[in-house]
């Protein structure tokens, strides 16, 4: 398979300069536009003006220069025609379904998401009429089984959270496209890595707040697709994110701008250290769960659809089996180890750990977290890396002995 090279990509876009020669872009606060002509006005409102045709801005809830740089370079980042950045990745989420489903339409989405996701799709989207149905995305057999003429949707992440199970994209494309329907893949735990556009989704959505931003200091989303899709959801009469105004503020914009040219030395950082971590855990016999390890059952799909010399990604997991001992797991490693942080999100410069059941997925049901596979005591950890490595592996070495996770 042909690997897309997403930093290249990113780096043969236009660059955009500030507006005084400045070397990095302007950032534009401004909430609303003039025009010079009075007819310009009735014509952006109209749909026949715009940042892309006339380079006409209106207000910033509809678009923003600095936004809209931002939105082109993560397009190019993920081989789409366009992108529209929003305050949050839920945001992200929420304005591409309900602009892709309508009352009375349905959703097959996998079994194994974020919480918020999960909780979206089960508790308030069907207050509005959609209805979705939860599968194994693995199980195309399942997949195809529960898609109905009322479907509207496939949904999955690139890779769970936080069960780290990979999604064969490709074959959801192919399904979801001999169906009629859209694939939505949300690729927040995998940027640059997976390329779900190039594999065949219809439409990638990100939390940008994760490993993208990277510093743990700003909310953000996005959503890359073709240009048809951005200007439905920017539309003046029934545009989602323009009317329920997921609005990116422009200063967020510019820090992520500012991060995104050392996102592929981050991601190859943080797949280098999860791996040799993961190893190590692995010979001492804890079960960890890495795609990066043979023993991981989507190893092979993995290593098919990666993109070449990102890794295998910066999150693991593992199982303590019980939520007390996943607790004294954690709490030994920050309290004790100083190994990282018990702390939601992902993403960080720094190791970043949570119980996953009790925390990100407690939006969903025990009988829901069985079913999709998720431990009372999985711990997930987004890997860092500050510290030495060396340091590191001795520090998680000594607390796997010290609770009892090592093999005796």
């Amino acid at each position: 398979m042909q690997r897309f090279k997403p930093e290249q990509a990113l780096c043969e876009t236009r660059r955009e300069f500030g507006e005084h020669g400045g070397v990095t872009p302007s950032i534009s606060r401004s909430a609303t536009f003039t025009v010079m002509d009075p007819a310009t006005m009735p014509e952006i409102f109209g749909g026949r003006r715009g940042p892309e045709s006339g380079g006409c801005f209106l207000y910033s809830r509809h678009f923003n220069p600095t936004s809209s740089i931002l939105g082109r370079y993560l397009a190019a980042m993920e081989n789409t025609e366009a992108a529209i950045c929003t305050a949050s990745g839920m945001a992200a989420i929420s304005s591409t379904l309900l602009q892709l489903c309508h009352r009375g339409d349905h959703i097959v989405s996998s079994d194994t998401i974020y919480g918020g996701s999960h909780a979206l799709f089960n508790d308030l989207m069907p207050q509005m009429g959609i209805d979705t149905t939860f599968v194994d995305p693995s199980d195309l057999e399942a997949v195809s089984r529960a898609i109905t003429p009322q479907t509207r949707v496939l949904y999955t992440e690139a890779m769970a959270n936080p069960t780290l199970k990979m999604a064969h994209i490709p074959k959801l494309a192919d399904l979801a496209h001999r169906r009629g329907i859209k694939l939505v893949v949300d690729n927040t735990f995998t940027p640059m890595m997976i390329s779900p556009a190039v594999l065949g989704a219809d439409i990638v959505v990100y939390s940008l707040t994760k490993f993208i931003n990277g510093a743990s200091d700003v909310i953000a989303g996005a959503i890359c697709a073709d240009k048809a899709f951005i200007h439905q959801l920017m539309d003046l009469h029934t545009g989602r994110v323009m009317l329920l105004g997921p609005t990116m503020d422009p200063r967020v914009a510019y820090d992520i701008i500012q991060r995104l040219p050392h996102l592929a030395i981050r991601m190859r950082e943080h797949s280098r250290r999860a791996h040799r971590i993961a190893s190590r855990l692995e010979e001492l016999g804890v079960p960890v769960i890495y795609p990066g390890l043979a023993a991981h059952p989507q190893h092979a799909l993995v290593t098919e659809l990666i993109n070449e010399g990102y890794g295998y990604g910066g999150l693991m997991a593992i199982d303590c089996g019980t939520q007390r001992l996943a607790d004294a797991f954690m709490d030994r490693l920050q309290n004790e180890e100083d190994f990282g942080y018990i702390a939601v999100s992902l993403g960080y410069y720094d190791t970043l750990m949570s119980c996953s059941s009790a925390t990100t997925s407690s939006e969903i049901s025990d009988d829901a977290q069985k079913m999709m596979g998720l431990s009372e005591g999985l711990v997930r950890l987004s890997v860092g890396f500050t510290g030495s490595l060396a340091e590191r592996l001795a520090q998680m070495e000594r607390a796997v002995i010290a609770v009892g996770l090592h093999r005796s």
